[in-house]
């Protein structure tokens, strides 16, 4: 199974640290892509880039000729996290200025698992209906809103059960939060 990342440059950066250690703790083959500006976001919230994720391979967010680009290089999954509604816009209307935005098209238009994780607030009725569009073509959108149920005791709590929501949407494994009970009463 292969799994594309791409990192935009919204808030939320943590979302992506998260899921590339599960992805290679779970030995994953990963690689990743950051859009321009993902990168220099990711740098400024969480102080990484991609020489600190030994087992993802990165390619640079200008190169089209990189093996994700095209249809017949197979990835199972893509995921998007977090995801501006810039990224979001470009892959609801097809346009492909950078290799994260070539590769959600590719991943539509082979019919194949796009997750998109918005991380935005408020959201314009703009960004509802370029959401809709993509849901309407195959795409999940898995917006990064964490629960509470599991009562989470620290912002890690949180941020790993929206990796773990990620996870599911994939159809893998996850174990970084418990699933529902239903409450004991007395």
């Amino acid at each position: 199974m292969k799994i594309l990342v791409g990192i935009s440059g919204a808030s939320g950066g943590i979302y992506a640290v998260e899921l590339l250690r599960e992805l290679v703790r779970q030995g994953r083959e990963t690689e990743a892509v950051f859009t321009p500006w993902g990168e220099k976001v990711m740098r400024h919230e969480c102080g990484l880039g991609p020489e600190d994720f030994p087992g993802v391979t990165f390619h640079a967010p200008d190169n089209m000729f990189a093996g994700p680009a095209s249809g017949s290089n197979a990835f199972d999954h893509m995921v998007i996290v977090p995801c501006s509604m810039h990224t979001l816009a470009c892959a609801a209307h097809g346009l492909s200025g950078n290799l994260a935005q070539r590769c959600a098209g590719v991943m539509l238009k082979e019919r194949r698992n796009l997750i998109l994780v918005p991380r935005e607030t408020p959201l314009s009725a703009i960004h509802l209906e370029n959401m809709l569009i993509l849901a309407k073509a195959g795409a999940v959108i898995l917006p990064a809103a964490p629960a509470f149920y599991h009562n989470p005791q620290s912002m890690g709590d949180l941020v790993r059960h929206v990796v773990g929501k990620i996870l599911e949407a994939m159809c893998l494994t996850q174990t970084l939060f418990p699933a529902w009970r239903e409450p004991v009463r007395t």
